[in-house]
């Protein structure tokens, strides 16, 4: 959530900053929460001890590092705002799975 720099995890849990570090000339954005220990979904989510997201690099990297393919600030941000939106249904498809996900959509 732009508003207080939080992501919101399958479960519902928000997801806080952490901290930042530089990974080859890139400056990473670490994001988590200490809700996972106790989620039902963990299992589902993360094989670690907390799910942890580091938003450029998942997201280019699912992208397959590449350039955007629209031109103008406007279009390049529809453009990743579409490609966060399907990266997190199909984070959401994994956790809860696609029956449970349309009945919440059509709910």
């Amino acid at each position: 959530m732009a508003e207080d720099n939080t992501y919101r995890c399958p479960a519902g849990e928000r997801l806080t900053w952490r901290f930042a570090s530089v990974e080859h000339g890139m400056t990473l954005h670490s994001y988590w929460t200490s809700a996972c220990q106790k989620c039902p979904l963990k299992a589902k989510c993360t094989t670690g001890k907390e799910r942890r997201i580091k938003p450029f690099g998942t997201i280019k990297a699912w992208m397959g590092a590449t350039h955007f393919l629209a031109k103008t600030l406007g279009r390049v941000s529809t453009e990743m705002s579409l490609h966060v939106l399907a990266y997190n249904l199909k984070r959401v498809m994994k956790a809860l799975g696609i029956v449970p996900l349309m009945k919440a959509l059509q709910a």
